[in-house]
């Protein structure tokens, strides 16, 4: 065996080992120590002071950065290259329909299918945006194989292909970053053990590289911090804004420069730069219909993600198409973008919805000074531009920008459906801007000569409309308010700043009380785990303790259990970590245990080189210590004493690897071995495994050789909800053990608590969602009676809680989101000081207050004069 002939092997022995001590002859294995030098330790010191610098998080910010800005840079580059070859190819086929039409079609078939197959066959976790993901594994969740460098290629490439295509599908960029962002701190790391050294450096990572995406993603640092919070996080750790502002900026700047040096663009300008008047760039009397933009951007938002959401389900329900589609995964994406390249066909029905423009062009079109209502029907002017495409000499205007929103708003939810990287915000940007240029339309029409004011005329601007509702839908759609902050940095003008926040704030009003985001709707259709929000208005109602929600069926381990025990747990669950208690009897919690620690246990309590290591420890003297070194050198100057012994050992050893090949002879430097009658022993060498086993796995545990963590999360019987909601929420929590008086009663994980926020226990009980104000009736809740003395339990309380009703769920493992705390005392509500206040001052909510009173001041104002 391999290993008798290692045992069997002389090794020579390095005796230059010792202390450093000077004096000795030059013949010496120990060398003498160098004289001091001030040269060597200045070049010491530098070379720490270095290494100490590098360490610092300026230097993966700036990497990551400049990275990104080169990655979006090329990949913009190469998408911009493949639109016009798109428009070259079927500019060169002018005069044949039928070939134009064939180009205009093939061309972006052939893009999608090779994004969809590369995807699929290099790394599935690709498609999509990975937004609702990133929000999942930000709470602590581990999703194999999305953070992988099989899932970065496949990211580039595939959005590449899809952008080139000409398809309505935005670029995402935030899990571009990550995977950049990781992978240069695994790289540092190695040297310099900076970030994923522990997990909050790691949440740190992906905090930062969500800023990065986005702000590198338009050129906007400010607007891109801002916007990744608001969608990925609930709570933010103020650590990083520093960094994500740091590290947006710079590559923001970067990619700049880069389309400088292109010369896409003479200087550092914003992307889609407008020229609005800055002297008076809207009335007062405008108001109302920036509110009516803002209000139709809410129920349009909330009815995009609906219909975005009813697709994925029809495509999912278990139907004779949709198994022949996941059959056939590249016939869906080939159909949509046949249908959609179809419709958008210039010269078919394309030129009643400006279907020759691309993405970028339809923005910078909408965005324009120009009135369309005016200059239909006339000479176009001059320095109109790609704008030419909305004015049909026999269709009105009205009539165009109608029919590209309704066909782009059904072309866009139905191809972020799509199996290739894509993103919505590009998509739902465009459409905004579409409705808001339609509405600015209607007001230059309704007032040609312009709205008069204390003696002046002042002109109807649509683009500013177009701006403004761009803002306003993208707002709806993902429930944020800092697409106004992106829509200044995009435009490079702030004159819009008061009536695009009000429209930002009516539709977030509108949408949120109608829909989840998108973002959230994907969670919900994966099936991702994820902790919902929790409203403030309800919870004083229902006095919902953990203990009513917990599992109290446990699985657990303690010191007197058996490694027959542990196996059939292992076997039997997939807990990620499990409770060791004191004993069956006390149930007193000690802490908890890693499965793989366990795991780990059980296979070296089972393994061959264990049995060696036991038996084999019998036969040695018993003064003596064995290790398992000594079967895999034996030193050739040892004496003749330690050699039977070590022979002896090595005998002892290949019978127990080796049952079925004795040894003949372990005098030699090699033992040679019989060949005969292996299969008659095979038999006996199995069972002695067999019954050696069976002795170990009804031994107890050695929890002492096992790590344990003595600290594990818990809580108390009585903790409420929402304060259970809050902890889970702010530590990034899986799960919590519950305890009595240090005693273990049951276990609380993210699935418990997202039934309880839901509604969907056994018990009847049902929580109102997020802005259910908006969304539903008022509903009145009846107050339990009881008596002072004891306080109320959804228990004891028939309208709230069944009697009798016991829960049973399976304990899994997930993470969670985040809210705040209240503390309950003598059955009333008070605000805890534990975690600030329990209506948390979102920056949303401050905002929209300074905005409000902002904009309450400048109408007073203005009437005043």
């Amino acid at each position: 065996g391999n290993i008798a002939r290692r045992e069997a092997t002389p090794h020579h022995v390095s005796l230059d080992a010792g202390p450093m001590t000077p004096g000795l002859s030059p013949s010496s294995s120990i060398k003498k120590p160098r004289p001091y030098s001030k040269c060597q330790d200045c070049l010491a010191r530098i070379q720490r002071y270095i290494v100490t610098k590098l360490g610092e998080d300026w230097i993966f910010l700036v990497l990551l950065g400049l990275t990104m800005a080169l990655v979006s840079w090329s990949m913009d580059y190469a998408s911009a290259k493949s639109l016009q070859a798109y428009k070259w190819m079927y500019g060169e086929l002018k005069g044949n329909v039928a070939l134009q039409y064939l180009a205009w079609v093939s061309y972006p078939i052939i893009l999608v299918v090779f994004a969809s197959l590369f995807c699929h066959l290099v790394s599935p976790q690709a498609i999509g945006s990975g937004i609702p993901e990133l929000k999942t594994i930000l709470r602590g969740v581990v999703l194999k194989e999305y953070l992988t460098l099989k899932a970065f290629v496949a990211k580039v490439i595939g959005l590449t292909a899809g952008l080139g295509s000409g398809m309505p599908i935005g670029k995402e960029y935030k899990y571009l970053s990550i995977y950049l962002f990781i992978y240069l701190s695994i790289y540092l790391s190695i040297y310099l053990s900076i970030y994923l050294s522990n997990p909050y450096g790691y949440t740190d990572i992906l905090t930062v590289g969500c800023a990065v995406g986005v702000g590198c993603c338009f050129g906007t640092p400010l607007g891109g911090v801002l916007f990744s919070i608001e969608v990925t996080s609930t709570y933010f750790a103020v650590r990083n804004y520093w960094r994500g502002y740091f590290a947006a900026t710079f590559s923001a700047f970067i990619f700049r420069v880069l389309s400088v040096w292109n010369k896409d663009s003479v200087t550092i300008t914003a992307l889609f730069r407008t020229n609005f008047r800055m002297d008076f760039p809207f009335d007062l009397q405008e108001l109302p219909a920036f509110a009516i933009i803002g209000i139709s951007c809410g129920f349009l938002g909330a009815f995009f993600v609906y219909l975005n959401r009813q697709v994925v389900l029809i495509m999912r329900r278990p139907t004779a198409l949709t198994r022949f589609l996941t059959k056939h995964r590249l016939i869906y994406p080939g159909a949509v973008t046949l249908i959609i390249a179809s419709f958008t066909f210039p010269p078919g029905f394309g030129q009643f919805m400006a279907g020759e423009l691309m993405p970028r062009e339809c923005i910078n079109s909408l965005f324009d000074n120009f009135t369309w209502t005016k200059i239909w029907g006339s000479p176009a002017p001059p320095g109109l531009g790609r704008s030419a495409a909305w004015l049909h000499p026999q269709v009105s205007v009205f009539v165009i920008l109608l029919l590209f929103f309704v066909m782009k708003f059904w072309m866009s939810a139905v191809s972020t459906t799509m199996p290739v990287p894509s993103g919505a915000f590009m998509p739902v940007f465009i459409l905004g801007a579409a409705f808001g240029r339609l509405v600015g339309e209607i007001m230059a029409t309704l007032f040609p000569n312009g709205i008069l004011f204390d003696g002046i005329v002042y002109q109807i601007l649509p683009g500013g409309y177009a701006v403004i509702g761009a803002a306003a839908m993208t707002g709806a759609v993902t429930h944020t308010v800092s697409t106004a902050v992106i829509c200044f940095e995009l435009t490079g003008q702030i004159s819009h700043i008061l009536p695009m926040m009000v429209a930002v704030i009516l539709a977030n009003m509108v949408a949120q009380g109608l829909q989840p985001s998108l973002y959230d709707s994907i969670i919900q259709v994966k099936k991702l785990p994820y902790l919902p929000e929790l409203s403030f208005g309800h919870i004083s109602k229902y006095n919902i303790f953990v203990e009513d929600i917990m599992v109290k069926k446990i699985k657990f381990l303690s010191p007197q259990s058996t490694y027959r025990e542990l196996k059939d747990l292992l076997e039997s669950t997939s807990l990620k970590t499990i409770p060791l208690v004191d004993s069956k009897d006390s149930m007193i919690l000690l802490g908890s245990i890693e499965r793989c620690e366990l795991q780990a246990a059980l296979d070296w309590c089972l393994s061959a080189e264990r049995r060696v290591y036991v038996r084999c420890e019998g036969v040695s003297s018993p003064g003596s210590q064995v290790n398992w070194e000594s079967f895999a050198f034996v030193d050739e100057e040892v004496g003749e004493e330690n050699g039977d012994k070590v022979r002896e050992l090595q005998k002892c050893a290949h019978t127990l690897l080796f049952p079925e090949k004795p040894l003949e002879n372990c005098n030699g430097p090699l033992g040679s071995t019989k060949t005969t009658d292996v299969s008659s022993n095979h038999t006996t060498s199995g069972e002695f495994i067999k019954a050696w086993e069976e002795e170990e796995l009804d031994k107890p545990i050695d929890i002492d050789q096992i790590r344990v963590d003595p600290s594990p999360f818990q809580l108390v019987e009585r903790t409420s909800l929402h304060k259970t909601h809050t902890l889970f929420s702010l530590l990034g929590l899986s799960h919590a053990y519950v305890t009595s008086i240090g005693k273990l009663v049951g276990v609380v994980a993210l699935k418990e608590l997202q039934k309880a926020i839901e509604g969907s226990t056994r018990s009847g009980v049902r929580l109102r969602p997020p802005l259910a104000s908006f969304r539903d009736a008022r509903r009145k809740a009846k107050k339990p009676s009881h008596s002072p003395s004891v306080p109320s339990s959804p228990t004891r309380d028939r309208e709230l809680w069944s009697e009798g009703v016991k829960r049973e769920t399976k304990d899994e493992s997930a993470d969670s989101c985040i809210q705040t705390d209240v503390k309950e005392w003598g059955g009333k509500p008070y605000y805890g000081a534990d975690f600030g206040p329990s209506t948390r001052a979102a920056p949303s909510d401050l905002l929209i207050d300074f905005l409000l009173s902002t904009l309450l001041y400048r109408t007073l104002y203005t009437l005043s004069f």
